[in-house]
C-alpha cells in the first residue's frame, strides 16, 4: 500500500469516528469505538443525574430563579 493510499484510508478512519454519536445499540456492539461510546455516555449521564460531590443545594427565590451556588450543604448521613 503506497504513502498516499495509507493517508487517504488513515482520514477516512479518523472521519468515520469523529462522526460517530452515542446509540442505545453501542452497548451490545463488538466495535471498540461503539463500546467506548456507551462506557463514556454512561459516565457522563451518571455523573449529571449525581450531580456535585460538594453536595451544595443552589439557593433560589420564590420564583425559581438562581440566586447563588453558596446554599445549605446537604445533611448526609453515614452508614452504620
Amino acid at each position: 500500500m503506497g504513502n498516499n493510499q495509507r493517508e487517504r484510508k488513515s482520514t477516512e478512519n479518523s472521519s468515520k469516528i469523529a462522526d460517530k454519536t452515542y446509540d442505545v445499540s453501542d452497548y451490545e456492539s463488538n466495535e471498540s469505538v461503539d463500546k467506548g461510546m456507551a462506557i463514556t455516555h454512561e459516565q457522563v449521564s451518571d455523573n449529571y443525574m449525581e450531580g456535585t460531590i460538594d453536595g451544595k443545594i443552589d439557593e433560589v427565590d420564590g420564583k425559581g430563579k438562581l440566586k447563588t451556588h453558596d446554599g445549605q450543604l446537604l445533611k448526609r448521613k453515614r452508614p452504620e
